[in-house]
């Protein structure tokens, strides 16, 4: 069941036993069920991340670089992050803000 302040909550590990994350290519269905809601809803999207204690940055880059790249920095305004450990966060900003500096100097003839 969704929460309820966002029109989508796609949670990232479905499966208790797993507590780390780190394959880029199994990012690519869970970066389409995000692209896909980010299409065609209007509301937020909040990916949960509950259970995980890590993420690689290949990962991450699949999962939330790609978006960046495609949609801009902007797209983090309507990307919520629930129950991410210190180590996810800190993947999540670098990427965040390695991706948004590439998009910036892409799109002003730099890149």
């Amino acid at each position: 069941m969704p929460d309820a302040a966002f029109e989508t909550t796609v949670r990232v590990n479905s499966d208790p036993a797993i507590f780390g994350l780190g394959i880029r290519a199994s990012a690519v269905p869970l970066r389409n069920q995000v692209e896909t809601a980010l299409q065609n809803t209007r509301g937020d999207i909040c990916l949960d991340f509950t259970g995980l204690r890590f993420t690689t940055q290949g990962y991450m880059d699949e999962l939330l670089g790609a978006l960046i790249l495609r949609y801009g920095p902007s797209v983090l305004e309507r990307v919520a992050f629930k129950s991410c450990s210190e180590d996810v966060k800190a993947v999540i900003q670098f990427i965040a803000n390695t991706r948004g500096r590439d998009y910036k100097q892409k799109n002003a003839g730099l890149a």
